[in-house]
């Protein structure tokens, strides 16, 4: 029968406080060039679920915001909606700035991550406007979509593709941070995964989307479709004198416009898809393809190899 220690913990908590109090110290001396996320302040990915939230209600009101809101109301619902939400995000880039440069002053980062979400209001027209060209996209790519409605309602690739329109605009902003957690909400909600650096033109259609994965440095055109389980990678990870990645390298596809890449498609390293192309499904690629090239798995072959009859121990 289990007994309470002396001093009441029954479970040692005290002692395993300590062992990973000591674990910490040592990460953090060993890794002092990497300052550790958290040590005075991190972006809360549950408040900025709620922002996102927000703005896309705020950018669609009568389809993604709450059951009140009509016609009649809709900019009154609008003007309330980006007052809160401008302020939750303001919060969450102080934090992430306050965290990158610890030495500013307290005025001088409250005066950026107002400055950075003031920038990103003035985008969101621009953002809406995308959205719309991805939505009709989407609508004359799938034979399965019945209305405009369905598709911003019940397509997580349009999900996927708001998340990160609003999260690119805070990357390039200078709120990575906040972009990244954004995005990767949206990898959580939708399994489709897309680096806030990646640069997509409009009207961006994913089918299906789950696998999806696009990187930090990948560029796609204008009406570029995709299916699940695409990759968009990268095929190799330079190394610097120290033997530390080289990070930010242009390492992914560009993708140009008209493109369609069939589901489970792999394309990797900074090569060029050209323009009206089709990948067919399950292609590896590594390498360059011209314009209006169709690029389909070679014919399937089955080789049958007969296994070798054992020795026989009687012989």
């Amino acid at each position: 029968m289990l007994t309470p220690e002396a001093d009441g913990d029954l479970w040692n908590v005290q002692g395993i406080v300590g062992q990973l109090a000591q674990i910490r110290h040592e990460w953090r001396t060993i890794n002092a060039q990497h300052a550790e996320y958290g040590v005075e302040s991190f972006p809360s990915r549950v408040r900025l679920a709620k922002v996102v939230e927000e703005l896309c209600g705020a950018l669609f009101p009568l389809r993604l915001g709450p059951d009140f809101v009509r016609l009649h109301n809709e900019d009154k619902f609008v003007t309330q909606t980006l007052q809160i939400a401008f302020s939750r995000l303001q919060a969450q880039v102080r934090l992430e700035l306050t965290y990158s440069s610890p030495d500013d002053e307290r005025d001088s980062i409250d005066d950026r991550a107002t400055q950075i979400v003031l920038a990103l209001g003035r985008r969101l027209p621009e953002i809406r406007r995308l959205l719309d060209i991805d939505i009709e996209a989407a609508f004359r790519g799938d034979p399965s979509a019945r209305s405009l409605d369905e598709v911003l309602i019940c397509f997580p690739g349009l999900l996927a593709i708001i998340h990160h329109r609003l999260a690119h605009e805070l990357h390039l902003l200078g709120a990575p941070l906040v972009a990244r957690i954004i995005s990767e909400i949206s990898h959580g909600q939708t399994g489709i995964d897309i680096h806030p650096g990646a640069q997509i033109g409009e009207g961006f259609f994913i089918d299906h989307g789950t696998g999806v994965v696009i990187g930090e440095t990948a560029i796609l055109g204008d009406n570029v479709r995709i299916y699940q389980g695409v990759t968009l990678g990268a095929k190799n990870f330079p190394l610097g004198p120290t033997g530390a990645l080289i990070k930010s390298l242009p390492r992914h596809p560009v993708i140009e416009n008209n493109v369609v890449i069939y589901a489970g498609a792999t394309i990797l390293g900074r090569v060029t898809i050209g323009t009206g192309s089709e990948i067919g499904g399950n292609v590896w690629l590594t390498h360059d393809v011209p314009p209006y090239s169709r690029v389909f798995q070679a014919r399937e072959q089955n080789l049958v190899i007969q296994p070798s009859a054992p020795d026989d121990a009687s012989a």
